[in-house]
């Protein structure tokens, strides 16, 4: 198969469109892996250059195609209760809460829904045992109409929920048998305390909020350092004052306007 030629004009287009669409950065360092995560789309729709697949990207009526190119540029790799010091947190804060009132959480990135069900797993926990109201949801978003449809789905490998107790794997969890051995599906219980819907963190998020906690956790890492304040800023608009605000651990602390108090690593109080 012969190799198609990425030269710099394809790749300085090719970033700009993904910063101006969907606030992704990429810097030099980052062609070959352009390259070689497109290169296969574009030999298997039979299209002669990279710049003809780009030509496609610009075409607004092929969004899909335009999902599908963001996909294979970022990385969702993700699996349930990911840094699980941060569920501990969060089950302390909702169960101190003095009010058994409403509680509304966003998934902020929420890519296939790992993220969004392990927490509706844990307040479905604490609403039987008590320790919260029956009114609390879940808000899920993403850039990726694809991973959006996979989320709703709700199908997991096995290997995804190895975090999950058995406990709660009988509880929420069917097991597949069969053609669907080594997968999961989440029960309706739990799938429809989620409402997913598409979302570009680098617009406008009017008409959502305010939140209880927001989730924002191993997305930043593709948006550049001014994209990132706006970002994390934007989001945190819709959190109300002394809420739970969670980047990824490994993250630090991101700058920004919106005045913050540290719980533990990846964790903060917004203040005021």
């Amino acid at each position: 198969m012969a190799t198609i030629t990425f030269s710099d004009r394809d790749f300085k287009r090719i970033s700009q469109i993904m910063f101006e669409a969907a606030g992704l950065s990429f810097n030099d360092s980052k062609k070959s892996l352009i390259q070689s995560r497109l290169a296969t789309r574009i030999q298997r729709m039979g299209l002669a250059s990279f710049g003809d697949y780009i030509d496609m990207l610009e075409d607004e009526s092929q969004a899909a195609e335009f999902q599908m190119a963001v996909d294979m540029l970022t990385t969702n790799e993700t699996y349930f209760f990911r840094e699980p010091k941060h569920y501990e947190v969060l089950e302390a804060e909702l169960t101190s809460r003095k009010s058994r009132g409403p509680i509304a959480i966003w998934s902020a990135a929420s890519s296939f829904g790992d993220e969004a069900y392990s927490t509706a797993m844990l307040l479905s926990d604490l609403q039987m045992q008590g320790r919260i109201g029956p009114d609390w949801s879940i808000l899920a978003t993403d850039i990726s109409h694809r991973v959006l449809l996979s989320a709703k789905e709700a199908i997991y490998p096995e290997d995804r929920l190895r975090a999950v107790s058995p406990e709660r794997l009988r509880r929420y969890c069917l097991r597949g048998e069969g053609e669907s051995a080594g997968q999961v599906l989440l029960q309706d219980k739990i799938r429809e305390r989620v409402q997913f819907g598409r979302l570009n963190l680098c617009q406008p998020v009017d008409g959502i909020g305010p939140f209880d906690v927001i989730f924002l956790r191993n997305v930043l890492i593709y948006f550049d350092v001014p994209t990132k304040i706006a970002v994390v800023d934007r989001v945190l608009s819709t959190l109300k004052p002394g809420g739970l605000f969670f980047l990824g651990t490994a993250e630090g602390r991101v700058a920004c306007q919106t005045p913050l108090q540290t719980v533990q690593p990846g964790a903060f109080r917004k203040v005021g």
